[in-house]
């Protein structure tokens, strides 16, 4: 029960949800990248900055009535099951001029930098759960250093 505390409680719930979002992201990423040459390919996104508003609302929930679990809300790109695991729904990402020739709606260059800033939130949020975890193990061993 304890340890149930120190693990269910302040920023790891929050950190667990980024990396699952940020897993799930690069996939999605990965995949428009991949299908860069598919004729009709429809490129899919998951939208970071609503899974961080979102992610948001449910801390400030969870500090409002004290309870432990995160609940983020349900959007069209996401959703957690019954044991709190996050569930994603990529959506279509919109054109953002007209389609290209081959009825694509994709530009490598702008997948890429999605990539890039999509890697460094989930390097980020590993680092900070390293942290947390050392923090842990430190307090568990009685050591400082």
């Amino acid at each position: 029960m304890l340890f149930d505390q120190l693990i269910n409680r302040g920023t790891l719930p929050a950190l667990e949800k980024m990396l699952a979002f940020t897993e799930a992201r690069h996939r999605v990423i990965t995949e428009n990248v991949a299908n860069a040459d598919t004729p009709g390919y429809a490129a899919k996104q998951l939208d970071a900055k609503a899974f961080q508003h979102a992610l948001r609302a449910a801390i400030d929930e969870a500090k409002e009535t004290g309870r432990t679990d995160l609940r983020l809300r349900e959007s069209r790109e996401f959703r957690q099951d019954a044991k709190g695991r996050l569930i994603v729904t990529p959506s279509t990402e919109p054109p953002e001029n007209v389609l290209f020739h081959d009825g694509t709606n994709m530009r490598l260059e702008r997948q890429m930098a999605m990539l890039a800033e999509n890697a460094m939130m989930h390097q980020a949020a590993t680092e900070l759960l390293r942290s947390k975890f050392d923090g842990l193990l430190k307090a568990i061993r009685g050591t400082v250093r």
